[in-house]
């Protein structure tokens, strides 16, 4: 256990810009002014002397399995929030069918799809200091 600290304290001893540790950025997507978590996958941050990188050993198909799946209607409009101001976000929908689509997003919003059925969302978020992918899925009534 003593070592366990002695590493801790070592690694914050390594942060000289900030006192307050490096966090994970949280993503949320808003619908109707109600906010749901997406599911983290893959993560990578560099900030000062400390380098974290994690690869998910789950698939997105389980990522979004352990998300609540959201109901919407048909062209709703979806908005998200992601921590610390990404530079850049990319998105991907996975249909029903196997194929796949990239997702404009505007002002950090997407229009869902005109067509009833099951999709899964992967959000990519880009900060100078690293990446992270994000996963949420949305049944369209």
């Amino acid at each position: 256990m003593a070592i366990r600290i002695k590493i801790f304290i070592f690694l914050l001893g390594l942060k000289k810009s900030s006192s307050i540790p490096i966090s994970q950025p949280e993503g949320k997507v808003v619908v109707d002014s109600e906010y749901y978590t997406m599911m983290p996958g893959d993560y990578q941050w560099k900030e000062d002397n400390i380098e974290i990188k994690t690869i998910s050993s789950l698939d997105i198909n389980k990522l979004a399995d352990d998300f609540e799946t959201l109901a919407v209607e048909k062209r709703k409009t979806l908005k998200f929030e992601i921590e610390k101001n990404p530079l850049s976000l990319t998105l991907t929908k996975l249909n029903e069918d196997g194929t796949s689509d990239n997702v404009e997003i505007k002002d950090n919003k997407i229009i869902m799809p005109s067509e009833e059925g099951y999709y899964i969302y992967e959000l990519k978020a880009t900060w100078a200091e690293g990446k992270e992918t994000f996963v949420f899925d949305v049944y369209v009534e």
